[in-house]
């Protein structure tokens, strides 16, 4: 059973993916994205944070770093992807500005065709074998027919379907969830989650990354006079990443195989997956405290 999922690991990603997006989708109009220009402060800094601030906090990090490829890939996927649709959600309990957090979502979500390959390039190719070459197009492709084409037809089902579009998405979602655990339990069972491997340091700097990305996007919209609903949004944007995407790298990265070790690879998507829980966690957490602060 676990050497199927290592065989298929690449369409489990996939498969995740796809319903994750399709849900967001679904979630989304058109006007979302005009509401950019309605807000164009809080909406400039946000994307420059998305874009250019934390690929450069996780550049100081893999710096840091010393002896673990797989955490720095790890961590370089994570930096090069954008916010998720979880983001969203969490923003509205949060009492936070919604509308920006769709707008940040969804522009930095179209901008990641070209954006993750070029920031994954920078960042990781050390990491790789000599005669190694980023598959910038692949991943682009991937980007396009697993994110952003699921994205768009949930958007035509809102369209269409209005009054379905709420079930349509919220069972999505809760299918790319279901894909997520069993990719969990597939790694777990083919011994590709190894802890004790993976070991204690390397979970501290995951949890290190995100209390960073936390302060600092935290601490540079307020600087830059944002208002606090703003703030809010622009705090979980940053933290809460669309982590199923990173699976999806990962596994077109490094392809997993029936009996071949690979620790690397095995690392990379065990810092993806501890990130994808470590944020919720945190991130979750924080939302009491941005209602008590949005409410005085």
């Amino acid at each position: 059973m676990f050497d199927f999922y290592v065989q298929h690991e690449y369409w489990f990603a996939a498969v995740q993916l796809i319903l994750a997006m399709l849900g967001m989708g679904a979630t989304l109009a058109p006007a979302d994205f005009g509401r950019v220009i309605a807000d164009p402060k809080g909406f400039s800094v946000g994307i420059v944070l998305q874009l250019i601030g934390v690929p450069l906090l996780a550049y100081v990090f893999i710096l840091m770093i010393s002896g673990s490829p797989g955490l720095a890939v790890g961590l370089a996927v994570c930096a090069a992807i954008p916010g998720g649709t979880v983001s969203n959600i969490f923003t509205y309990f949060a009492r936070g500005h919604i509308a920006l957090s769709i707008a940040l979502t969804a522009i930095a979500t179209v901008a990641c065709l070209v954006t993750t390959p070029i920031v994954l390039d920078l960042l990781v190719t050390q990491y790789m074998p000599q005669d190694f070459e980023m598959p910038a197009g692949r991943i682009a492709t991937e980007i396009g027919l697993c994110l952003l084409l699921p994205l768009v037809v949930g958007m035509l089902f809102l369209r269409l379907l209005p009054k379905a579009a709420p079930f349509f998405s919220r069972w999505c979602i809760r299918g790319s969830l279901f894909v997520i655990l069993l990719i969990v339990i597939g790694a777990l069972g083919a011994g590709r989650l190894d802890l004790q491997s993976f070991g204690l340091e390397n979970i501290g700097w995951v949890f290190a990354f995100i209390m960073i990305l936390l302060v600092v996007s935290h601490v540079v919209p307020r600087l830059a006079g944002n208002s606090w609903t703003d703030v809010i949004a622009i705090n979980i944007e940053i933290t809460v990443r669309n982590t199923n995407l990173g699976l999806l790298i990962k596994a077109s990265l490094f392809p997993a195989a029936v009996g071949v070790a690979d620790p690397v690879g095995d690392n990379v998507l065990f810092t993806i997956l501890l990130y994808g829980g470590l944020m919720l966690m945190i991130s979750g957490g924080m939302i009491p405290v941005y209602r008590r602060r949005a409410a005085g």
